[in-house]
């Protein structure tokens, strides 16, 4: 009976340090303005509950957060669709894994200049994003409304080079993502990734002319390093974004414009 007393005090004191050890971890986690800051805002309350602290990095534009999550100056980030990320692996070497999903925000094509697609001019002029894996998406939106056609073979990797008809001549404008809502001024339409048109004030579902469909592939996750991703704190951080709290305020918040899309890593 001393025995068992014993191992089961022992019990007790162990589970009382990973619980203090886990209340004591800080993490510092990027993300980028918009829906991804604002939601990530709510993911810290629900987290202090659990004993995790964060602090939140805001980054304007797509290419530092990955950079600092794995130079180690962030222990997490949430910005970003898989696509972006695996492209982000292959080109610059990056070790690090996704270890959940969180939203999905659908790509619009906005325009100050038409109502409708159809009213494109020939050689009209769109801006589309300058990085591959966004670029891409844009493309395939203007697919999916029969403005063009794009190589089968090139899957999600397209380019404006795997165009293989454009009837109307479509001139594509490469231009920073985060710059893409200030185009409209000078643009025919662009293609506007839902947190940068958030931030500008546009409503993805209100105001953009066409928008992906709910089937895309460009759900978005949180990512770590490798070597971080099985650490308490990651489920702790993963389990705080899929609570039930944060799902009602997407939904509530954004009306459709941003999905929930709750799932671990596969």
């Amino acid at each position: 009976m001393r025995f068992l007393l014993k191992l089961t005090a022992a019990a007790v004191l162990a589970a009382a340090l990973t619980g203090q050890a886990l209340a004591n971890e800080k993490i510092k986690i990027g993300v980028t303005p918009g829906a991804h800051e604002e939601v990530m805002e709510q993911v810290v309350k629900v987290a202090a509950e659990k004993g995790l602290d964060i602090e939140i990095i805001s980054f304007s534009d797509y290419v530092i957060p990955n950079q600092a999550l794995d130079d180690g100056d962030l222990q997490a980030n949430s910005f970003q669709h898989k696509p972006y990320l695996d492209n982000q692996i292959k080109d610059r070497g990056y070790d690090l894994s996704v270890v959940g999903y969180n939203i999905l925000t659908p790509m619009g094509i906005y325009s100050d200049k038409i109502k409708d697609l159809s009213e494109l001019k020939d050689g009209a002029e769109v801006g589309i994003p300058n990085d591959p894996t966004n670029g891409g998406r844009a493309l395939l939106v203007l697919q999916s409304e029969g403005l063009i056609k794009v190589d089968p073979a090139a899957g999600l990797s397209v380019s404006p080079l795997d165009v293989i008809e454009n009837p109307k001549n479509i001139k594509f404008v490469e231009l920073d993502a985060a710059q893409l809502p200030r185009s409209l001024a000078d643009l025919d339409a662009s293609a506007i990734n839902t947190n940068y048109a958030l931030e500008a004030g546009l409503n993805p579902i209100k105001d953009s002319i066409a928008i992906e469909g709910n089937d895309s592939p460009y759900a978005n996750v949180i990512v770590t390093r490798t070597q971080d991703k099985d650490a308490p704190w990651v489920k702790t951080l993963v389990e705080s974004y899929h609570d039930d709290s944060i799902r009602e305020f997407i939904e509530t918040k954004y009306e459709g414009s941003v999905l929930p899309v709750f799932k671990i890593s596969e």
